[in-house]
């Protein structure tokens, strides 16, 4: 293998671009040509590729974001698409791919695989920390500090007015990022995807709460069965029925996405892309890189994609103990 490509696709996390650094450096270390592919899919198509050297990632280890961007690419989920994004492939002579994304970028990347044998090895780069085979992802760490830093400040002015704070995360499909930071920031109550909290539970933990305190928190998903924080907390009012009691939502949104990387998201993503461009010189394919305790780990696309990362059933039980 003389010429390898790195693209990133799907959400951004921060320490994306420590993973690309840590390809693009690995692979000229090695003595190949390194590729980076903008857009994600879209640029495999368009053919917007350009050569990578050791100076195109100075000074982006601590930058969130990705400076190969990213992009959804409907075209690439047609047959015809996926032909032209591998006549450019073929054309500028890559002959392995490394894929820095989620469930959805490692399906693109085994589905192409599959069709034209090129070599793919995927890195786990999403906040939601929701990929089988590895402990961690990246931008997991950096988002979960962010959310954490938020509630810290929201915590005070709920305690200066005896608010009750209902605050949103993301988590469309996976609780992680509510879980953990609702442990470090000391929320009262957490409700994410993979749980049942009925807004009759919600009700009676605030009512029993307000016994000794005057001010809570409640963490929430916002892939929630009962729906986001805000239809949340228009069915506790209506339900919890007291005029004397003051809600508030606040909803974080897009900042967990950004900020510079923490530093156990920029080692992460280093470790991994130096996994995935050695893996493909051992002739791996169609698998991710990922970290379980502390050691690489090779995992099958087909088991990251399929396979859920359960909660661990012990975070949940040490907010209800934590919260009294």
């Amino acid at each position: 293998m003389k010429k390898i490509a790195v693209f990133t696709s799907g959400g951004d996390a921060p320490g994306m671009n420590a993973c690309i650094r840590a390809v693009v450096r690995t692979g000229i270390y090695h003595d190949l040509e390194v590729y980076g592919i903008m857009y994600g899919y879209d640029g495999m198509i368009n053919g917007d590729i350009k050569r990578m050297h050791t100076h195109s990632v100075s000074n982006i280890v601590q930058r969130g974001g990705t400076i190969l961007k990213s992009a959804r690419s409907e075209e690439f989920r047609t047959g015809e698409g996926r032909k032209k994004a591998y006549e450019q492939i073929k054309k500028h002579g890559i002959e392995g791919l490394v894929a820095i994304g989620g469930d959805g970028t490692f399906t693109g990347a085994q589905i192409l695989s599959k069709e034209f044998g090129i070599p793919v090895i995927g890195c786990p780069g999403t906040i939601d920390n929701d990929i089988y085979g590895t402990d961690f992802t990246i931008g997991f760490d950096t988002a979960l500090n962010t959310a954490l830093e938020a509630i810290d400040k929201v915590r005070d002015t709920a305690a200066a007015h005896d608010r009750i704070f209902f605050i949103e995360v993301m988590g469309r499909d996976s609780g992680y990022i509510a879980v953990e930071c609702g442990i470090g920031g000391g929320a009262e109550l957490v409700m994410v995807p993979e749980t049942k909290t009925s807004i009759q539970d919600v009700v009676k933990s605030l009512k029993g709460l307000r016994k000794t305190k005057t001010s809570s928190i409640v963490v929430v998903a916002e892939g929630d069965e009962e729906g986001g924080a805000a239809e949340i907390m228009e069915k506790v009012k209506k339900d919890i029925n007291n005029e004397n009691l003051d809600f508030k939502v606040t909803t974080l949104g897009h900042i967990q996405r950004g900020g510079n990387p923490t530093a156990k998201d920029r080692i992460l993503g280093s470790w991994c892309g130096v996994a995935a461009v050695e893996g493909l010189m051992q002739g791996k394919t169609n698998c991710m890189a990922g970290i379980i305790h502390e050691e690489v780990v090779y995992t099958d696309f087909n088991d990251c994609i399929t396979k859920d990362k359960p909660l661990k059933k012990d975070y949940l039980k040490l907010i209800e103990i934590l919260s009294i």
